[in-house]
């Protein structure tokens, strides 16, 4: 009878009492208390049940609400109760009604005798406890908190606004530094009694009744004032989330619960049937007898709490979908994306993709529809080439493009006269874009469409216009994209050394140099198309100067075969 048992019990009471009849048929002796706010009669259906186990007392009940001090003078009355009515209990172990053992009893037993004098209770400084949630460290122990921070949330906000603004400051108690851990401890007898008796537990009581959550900070706090010996850990599995509220455990949970080797876990689902009965029927081969260790499956949790709070990269939460800039990434993977090279150059989609393996499209922001690599009408994940479907929501349509083709480079052209206006800021934003222009290139179509150029002057005037604007969300100092941008007349007077930088921020740079670059369009006579443009009252000065005689124009036989790097 050297463990003495202290449950704290408030609901799952078939589970509770389960685990009660557990830790007597080890020998170990219990006080349970069970918050006052559970009816009476199912209070007394729980003694009831346990009425026929000799070990077992009840502690008058409190109402245990979160925050307050009910927790602590819940324990308090439970441990008075067991360290007067069994004398030969050697430690006292806290539980709830939802710990589950992991290991036999007899094991933890055998531990504790081993380490007499050791008590074992998570105890830090404010400074040095990284995980209090709402912004209150110090002032928990500085401050007044008699609202309950769950039920009258108005008043507790208020109250702690009003003794900021005023500067009131509660004293702390003379020896005592205030600490915080686990609410979960094995203490030992002496140490535990110590507290109880400590002579000014009045004042200290009155001081920590009005602490915030002093179920946290009472016993690790007086530990350090009464101990002899303190390892500052818990020998409970207690995992929190992000916001502060415990992880539950499940069935599918249970070789992540064996790999711990902790003694005791919390908090367990009262309807993971699997777990309590491997732990609580397999005693022989539950688990392996070795020192806690609860850190070797922290980084689990860690992925998991950062899985939570940030998402994969790329891949939407419904949690976060409706606030820009919470988002874990705009897209998941690199993609380029290309303006005015398939006007500026011939056949351009199929070069690229011959030479980096990439899947190339066309348009994919077309006014008439998605213009998918090969001519596809549906790409993987269901994504169909319609405009309205596309139009309806163009960020999730490139953001889920990249995300279903994960694993193989997208690139795609765009240009003025494309439906852009939702999607380029999403561009410029993303730092997995990688986006090339040639500026002034849409004159090229209009160029070689041969049609009366005061006719054409008026869609000429379009493009530009909106070609400038877009560049200006390119330039942005907001903008992540890698941007590069070139005007249509440097491009041409050295189109190869632009493509292999191109190549190169692709993954496809060929060390000895481009073998291939597309065929240009024949420019001959673009110059005086210009000229013609800025006669009729245009100003085309997105493509660059241009100048007769600059040697721009391809002979006969450069236009019968592709350019030659060498």
């Amino acid at each position: 009878m050297s463990l003495g048992i202290v449950m704290l019990v408030h609901t799952a009471f078939e589970r509770a009492e389960q685990v009660a009849r557990h830790w007597a048929a080890s020998g170990c002796p219990l006080v349970i208390h069970v918050d006052r706010a559970v009816p009476e009669r199912a209070y007394r259906a729980f003694v009831k049940a346990l009425s026929d186990l000799p070990d077992l007392r009840f502690a008058r009940r409190h109402r245990c609400e979160w925050g307050m001090w009910g927790l602590v003078a819940a324990t308090q009355d439970a441990s008075t109760i067991m360290l007067r009515e069994f004398p030969a209990v050697r430690h006292v172990y806290l539980a709830s009604g939802s710990c589950l053992p992991l290991r036999p009893v007899q094991e933890l037993i055998d531990y504790l005798a081993a380490r007499p004098q050791t008590d074992f209770i998570e105890s830090a400084t404010t400074a040095d406890v990284p995980w209090t949630m709402g912004g209150l460290d110090e002032e928990r122990f500085t401050l007044r908190f008699p609202f309950s921070w769950r039920r009258r949330r108005r008043l507790f906000d208020g109250y702690v606004a009003l003794q900021r603004r005023l500067g009131l400051r509660r004293r702390i108690p003379d020896g005592i530094v205030p600490h915080m851990g686990s609410q979960w401890w094995c203490l030992t007898r002496e140490t535990l009694a110590a507290i109880l008796d400590d002579p000014d537990r009045r004042a200290i009581d009155r001081y920590f009744s009005k602490v915030w959550i002093p179920d946290e900070s009472y016993f690790q706090t007086l530990a350090r004032k009464h101990s002899r010996q303190i390892e500052s850990r818990s020998l409970t599995l207690s995992k929190f989330d992000h916001q502060g509220k415990p992880h539950v455990f499940y069935d599918d949970h249970l070789q992540l619960l064996r790999r711990s080797d902790c003694f005791v876990a919390r908090k367990i689902w009262p309807s993971a049937n699997r777990l309590y009965e491997a732990f609580l029927t397999d005693q022989a081969g539950a688990m392996s007898r070795t020192e806690p260790n609860p850190g070797k499956i922290d980084r689990v949790f860690a992925k998991a709490m950062e899985r939570r709070v940030r998402g994969r990269p790329g891949l939407y939460m419904q949690s976060r979908f409706p606030v820009e800039g919470r988002e874990n990434g705009l897209t998941c993977a690199p993609y380029a994306v290309f303006e005015g090279f398939s006007e500026l150059f011939e056949n351009f989609e199929p070069w690229l993709a011959r030479m980096t393996g990439a899947r190339v499209h066309g348009h994919l922001f077309a006014p008439e529809r998605a213009e998918f690599a090969d001519g596809e009408t549906v790409m993987t994940g269901a994504l169909s080439d319609s405009a309205a479907l596309r139009d309806y929501n163009p960020r999730a349509f490139l953001a889920s493009l990249i995300w279903n083709t994960r694993g193989e480079r997208q690139c795609f052209q765009l240009g003025p006269g494309d439906v852009f206006e939702d999607v380029e800021r999403f561009i410029a934003r993303d730092a997995n874009a990688q986006v090339s222009v040639i500026s002034g290139a849409w004159a090229v179509p209009l160029f070689r469409s041969g049609g009366d150029v005061a006719a054409i002057r008026q869609e000429a005037a379009r493009l530009q216009a909106r070609e400038a604007a877009h560049l200006a969300v390119l330039r942005a100092q907001s903008t992540r994209a890698r941007v590069r941008i070139w005007t249509m007349a440097e491009f041409v007077e050295s189109p190869v050394e632009p493509l292999q930088s191109i190549l190169a921020e692709i993954g496809q740079a060929n060390p000895r140099g481009l073998a291939e670059v597309p065929r240009m369009a024949d420019l001959t006579g673009f110059e005086q198309f210009l000229q013609d443009l800025k006669n009729q009252g245009m100003h085309p000065y997105l493509m660059g100067d241009f100048r007769a005689g600059t040697g721009l124009h391809p002979s006969p036989d450069a236009q019968r075969k592709p350019y030659l790097a060498r």
